[in-house]
């Protein structure tokens, strides 16, 4: 018997694959459960990468200490000040991804292009059913827009997924048999 259960309720994505539809950005206030803070020496030119290139806006800022940018919901980064002389020179090895849907991706990859040329990596699509494209941004942060494909599962990454306990809600493996906790 699995542990996991369907929660898809709880993400404001829950369909997959080509005919997804990204939500509308989250202008709401709420306790951030996660996020992001990423140190820059120039907040103004890295606000516009990270609005032009990837889509986000700019909830708020308090102007030389930080802004705050958001796409959906529960995905919020805080661009502040870099500590002088402390400007990183390579991409750390450890990245934060973000979900998106496809008809994503390519928009993300063209601007990002444009806006950095060579700092697009992708999109390459994963053993787990996603095409995720890795951006280094600017102040050399490593992130991965994450897009869910459409789920067959009849497919080898299905079984795969179910080799190790997540299989696909409705199938005849799910182990809960739809009782969660």
């Amino acid at each position: 018997m699995s542990d996991f259960f369907d929660a898809f309720e709880m993400s404001p994505l829950s369909e997959r694959g080509p005919k997804a539809v990204a939500p509308e950005v989250f202008r709401g206030i709420y306790a951030m459960p996660v996020f992001v803070t990423i140190p820059t020496s120039d907040l103004a030119a890295s606000t516009d990468f990270w609005v032009r290139g990837f889509g986000f806006i700019e909830l708020f800022s308090i102007p030389g200490q930080v802004v705050h940018l958001r796409r959906w919901a529960f995905q919020d980064v805080l661009l502040v000040p870099a500590t002088p002389g402390a400007e990183r020179t390579e991409a750390p090895a450890m990245s934060v991804s973000f979900a998106c849907v496809l008809d994503e991706i390519d928009p993300i990859v063209a601007a990002c292009t444009e806006l950095a040329p060579g700092s697009v990596t992708g999109p390459r699509d994963t053993p787990w059913t996603t095409r995720d494209v890795e951006v280094v941004t600017p102040e050399r942060a490593r992130v991965v827009f994450t897009a869910p494909k459409e789920f067959d599962p009849d497919s080898q990454e299905a079984r795969d997924l179910a080799s190790v306990g997540i299989v696909a809600p409705g199938s005849a493996d799910e182990g809960h048999r739809g009782e969660h906790g």
